[in-house]
């Protein structure tokens, strides 16, 4: 990544001079960016009618496809959203294989989320993005923090009324808490988010707009949480897409929404599955 003050203004008026839809986009660019995005949400499809291998084949179609898609797209704002769309195929992939390997514990979301670091690390060098793009130049991350919390917990008390997840510490001792918070954040949150937010969702803004970047990053963010297998599922983490990618584009700020997104998973899969929903009040 680079900050180059030639390239990037201000965070704050930079952003403000991309429309909530752009309406000069061709037709074709639709078009191109349209094919990686079905692909996925096919494989997902395959995923959530219980029908790995045909996932996991499509999934591996679209990556190749993606990877010699440079060959012959010339646009480079396209490439450059051809290349983001790779993350995800690349996500699932190491997610469906690790449980292969290992026993599905805390740990393994670390074993599934630091090799994607590299794939995410080569993107944002490659395509040389800015600390201000990246969301690592906000100066309101501090201010909007306890909001992080809050949103966070709100929408693990949703979520978990849909799958009611297991735990994934044993207790609610501070070593354990701990150990869940930096898992949660520093790896889940802050990779998902690096790629749907920072990435993706950036990249699809700067050619299609704000509002249609927000819609198909969060509808992406939602459909790649297609192996719980519940349609309830999808649309809560669509909907919990929104509501990050918003705050993403409010505040320009990366630790926001990966404060927020590791939030819902400290509780989802920690606090909440020991003491139970509103904090066991209801």
């Amino acid at each position: 990544m680079e900050s180059n003050q030639n390239d990037v203004k201000n965070i704050d008026t930079t952003y403000r001079t991309i429309p909530y839809f752009n309406y000069e986009f061709k037709n074709k660019d639709v078009g191109l960016v349209a094919i990686p995005v079905l692909m996925v949400v096919f494989a997902e499809l395959m995923l959530y009618l219980q029908k790995p291998p045909f996932a996991i084949g499509l999934h591996v179609i679209t990556l190749v496809g993606l990877a010699t898609s440079t060959i012959w797209i010339k646009e480079t704002h396209i490439n450059n959203i051809c290349q983001a769309m790779l993350l995800l195929p690349i996500l699932r992939l190491v997610n469906i294989s690790m449980p292969t390997f290992f026993e599905m514990t805390i740990y393994s979301f670390v074993l599934i989320y630091l090799p994607l670091m590299f794939p995410v690390y080569y993107v944002l060098t490659s395509q040389k993005f800015t600390f201000e793009q990246v969301g690592l130049k906000a100066r309101t991350s501090v201010i909007y923090a306890p909001l992080a919390v809050i949103v966070g917990l709100a929408i693990a008390e949703g979520e978990y009324a849909i799958i009611s997840a297991s735990y994934l510490i044993p207790d609610l001792s501070f070593t354990s808490i701990l150990e869940i918070s930096i898992v949660m954040i520093f790896f889940v949150g802050l990779v998902e988010e690096l790629i749907f937010r920072s990435i993706l969702q950036t990249r699809l803004e700067e050619s299609f707009g704000l509002l249609p970047a927000l819609l198909v990053s969060s509808f992406l963010f939602g459909i790649m949480h297609s192996g719980y297998g519940t349609l309830y599922e999808i649309l809560f983490t669509s909907v919990a897409g929104l509501i990050m990618g918003y705050m993403f584009q409010k505040t320009r700020s990366l630790p926001v929404v990966a404060i927020t997104h590791g939030t819902v998973n400290i509780f989802l899969f920690g606090i909440i599955p020991h003491i139970g929903p509103t904090f066991g009040l209801l």
